[in-house]
């Protein structure tokens, strides 16, 4: 339950009764185009570092080609240390878990020929960390380069430990890079950012490394470090007053997921630029809590090795000696253990395990790692001995299962000299199909799927939303996604059919980019035999919602069927008008053609979060009968068309004398009026006055309409008017099926 909570904790106001229906397909088969892909910020070389840095995007997801190209990089020294160049591609022999592999790719990365060169003849330049969308334009730029990413991770450095990494970095600019290093440098923080992107200029990464002064993110640091007493000693307990948290195991949890998440983003954004890639990772430790974070960081290996990159990690604490109890930045220690040993045991076992993870990053992408060293100069110069020169090899795996699981790689070279040392990584992660997947990765998923800059389009489906008030500070606003039957996929279960949905939202303020509301629904559909065809003729709907204040919005919504482990992502801007006390306002006009009874059924049951924070019922809920939006807005002339809004009326105003109407537009023309009509309901606490209008589409031709509500306040002032569009078919044009059976209602 450890990942599920992580939505929780971003949850801030969610509604309501969420549903999920079937109704027929009719005419309403139109999918929205997907959203254009965001551009990629970018850094410019020269920029001040004093200017805010840019966030890191994320890079393109999961692989799912059926076929992969593995590339591992392989160096290969004399017994002096010294590269080995020339080497053919047939002396090479590649396996895998005991497999001989066929060599595809091959190439010669000579770093040390641009090492040598005079610093005259260094050319400036600047590749783009996470903007690059080809590597074909970038690959003469970069080849013989040695590339190198300065991580510092904000959060777990205490401002001594980041005062030595920032100038042990400042040192290797001035002291020890050369004309074949490009250095980029990246800090995590409460976001993770691009400080700099890789250049050869030293005095902008001198200036952009002196921009990273000590800040509250390391506070945070001190919340992981809480240390477990021995067995059968007392617990080891320090008077923290009201920094007193309820459960500091499950911070720790979140708090290494975020540190491996953004090592996996980091490694992500750079598998677009081609060759070897070196990450040093400045921190002060990362505490795995067991299995709870296995997940993140087998994810955060395989992103390095798949992206090509080795992570070199740095305890920034250095050469230090404990002081017994702890020094004078915690308050003293209680209980039995100060005087029997516990306590120090207990440091040093911390100690000992916020290294484990990072050995484990090190070890597993063909790495270093770095512990108890007050020279990080050393750091530097691994790097650069490692990448000296290498060769970039090539295959495409024989092993065709998806099964997520650690393939070791070996690498021969026949013909090689006496005393010829060869280095790679020790192997990679699987590819993984979502059958296979556990708990945590499938949360993982969803994660990376809110995350992803990249819209996912494997599973189709549409989205509207609206707007309703519910009160002067709160606004309700509906999500309703419609899934088409042929895009899913059904598990064969005793005799009927049955599958799974998540949805879930995600609600950020359009300023901050904080989270404003979030929603999410787990949703299990099953079918009998009997009513499985008349299901493929229909669609499924989702109902849902989310209340938030008044404001500009980003809105990120998504849904997975959890049969396949397909994804479909919808993106929007919602602006949500504060109330104006003197005027007359309008809700959106929500337009249906299926208004049905609210009730349960066993076909469909919903696994909701924070039940709590639900309510009994929504706007759209009237007399025990659920009006189903439109996704598509696309009608029949056999249909009735049901529209649904809301007034808010002044508190000066009358509402016995309010009348609301339809008008219709067709090509900019007006073609018909409907009466006026009172309010269908009227809330007098709220001001809020409900309509209800229903027309049959028959006497309308075939077309696309604009819909305008008009209300108006009798011998007032006051008027308002809101719109909608739809489109209308003609129902005997349609290739609908014979004799279809309908299904019961939900």
């Amino acid at each position: 339950m450890r990942a599920l909570d992580t939505f929780a904790r971003r949850i801030c106001t969610l509604i309501v009764v969420t549903v999920l229906v079937i109704i027929p397909m009719g005419a309403q088969n139109s999918q929205p185009q997907p959203q254009p892909q965001q551009p990629a910020p970018q850094v410019n070389p020269r920029q001040a570092p004093s200017q805010p840095p840019s966030p890191l995007p994320r890079g393109n997801g999961t692989i799912r080609t059926t076929v992969d190209l593995v590339e591992i990089d392989v160096q290969v020294t004399d017994r002096d240390g010294k590269p080995i160049k020339g080497l053919k591609q047939e002396q090479f022999t590649v396996t895998e878990d005991g497999k001989a592999q066929k060599v595809s790719t091959f190439e010669y990365n000579d770093i040390e020929k641009i090492e040598t060169a005079s610093a005259a003849d260094e050319t400036p330049i600047m590749v783009p960390i996470g903007s690059v969308s080809s590597s074909e334009p970038i690959k003469a730029v970069v080849h013989d380069h040695r590339m190198i990413v300065l991580f510092f991770d904000l959060t777990s450095l205490q401002p001594e430990d980041l005062l030595r990494s920032t100038r042990a970095a400042d040192k290797y600019l001035r002291e020890q890079m050369t004309p074949a290093d490009l250095v980029g440098i990246v800090a995590f923080g409460n976001t993770l950012k691009v400080v700099a992107n890789f250049t050869n200029d030293r005095e902008l990464l001198q200036q952009s490394v002196e921009a990273l002064i000590p800040g509250h993110e390391a506070a945070l640091a001190q919340l992981a470090d809480a240390a477990t007493a021995a067995n059968g000693e007392a617990a080891v307990t320090e008077d923290a007053g009201a920094a007193f948290t309820a459960d500091d195991a499950e911070f720790n949890v979140f708090n290494t997921d975020r540190k491996l998440a953004a090592m996996e983003a980091v490694c992500e954004v750079l598998e677009g630029i081609p060759g070897k890639k070196s990450v040093i990772q400045f921190t002060s430790g990362v505490t795995q809590t067991g299995e709870e974070n296995r997940s993140q960081l087998i994810a955060a290996t395989n992103s390095a090795n798949r992206s090509n990159v080795s992570i070199y990690t740095v305890d920034s604490r250095g050469l230090l000696t404990a002081t017994p109890g702890g020094d004078a930045s915690v308050g003293a220690s209680g209980g039995t253990s100060m005087f029997s040993g516990a306590t120090v045991i207990s440091q040093s076992q911390s100690r000992q395990d916020s290294r484990e993870t990072l050995a484990t990053l090190a070890g597993d992408t063909g790495g270093r790692s770095f512990f108890d060293t007050g020279d990080f100069g050393k750091v530097f110069q691994s790097v650069q001995n490692d990448t000296s020169g290498y060769y970039l090899v090539g295959y495409y795996s024989t092993d065709t299962a998806r099964d997520g699981r650690w393939r070791r790689i070996q690498v021969k070279i026949a013909q090689l000299p006496p005393g010829a040392h060869l280095h790679t990584r020790e192997g990679y992660y699987a590819p993984k199909n979502f059958g296979v997947f556990t708990t945590e990765d499938r949360e993982r998923q969803l994660e990376d799927a809110f995350r992803s800059d990249t819209p996912e389009v494997e599973l189709p489906l549409a989205v509207e939303t609206a707007q309703f008030r519910l009160d002067k500070n709160q606004v309700f606003v509906p999500i309703v996604a419609k899934l088409a039957p042929s895009a899913l996929q059904w598990a064969q279960k005793r005799g009927s059919h049955e599958t799974a949905f998540d949805f879930a939202a995600e609600v950020r303020d359009a300023k901050t980019n904080r989270v404003a509301g979030a929603l999410r629904d787990t949703i299990t559909v099953k079918i009998d035999a009997e009513h499985f065809q008349d299901l493929q003729q229909r669609a499924l709907v989702y109902q849902g919602g989310i209340i938030l204040s008044p404001g500009e919005y980003k809105l990120k919504f998504l849904a997975r069927e959890n049969e396949s482990g397909r994804i479909g992502t919808f993106e929007d801007k919602l602006t949500l008008p504060p109330p104006q006390p003197d005027h007359l306002q309008l809700s959106s006009v929500l337009l249906s053609s299926q208004v049905e009874a609210v009730q349960k059924t066993a076909q469909v049951k919903t696994h909701a979060f924070a039940k709590d924070a639900k309510m009994k019922s929504s706007p759209l809920e009237v007399e025990g009968e659920r009006i189903i939006p439109s996704v598509t807005r696309v009608f029949t002339d056999q249909q009735t068309l049901y529209v649904f809004f809301q007034a808010y009326l002044p508190q000066m105003a009358d509402a016995t004398s309010l009348r609301a109407g339809l008008v219709f537009f067709r090509n900019g023309q007006r073609l018909s009026d409907t009466p006026m009509v009172e309010p269908a309901e009227y809330d007098g606490q709220t001001h809020t006055a409900s309509f209800r209008i229903s027309l049959p589409l028959g006497g309308l031709n075939p077309g696309r309409y604009t819909v305008q509500a008009v209300v108006v306040d009798a011998g007032t002032s006051y008027a308002a008017f809101a719109r909608n569009y739809f489109a209308l078919r003609s129902a005997a044009k349609l290739a609908a099926p014979a004799n279809v059976p309908s299904s019961p209602a939900n």
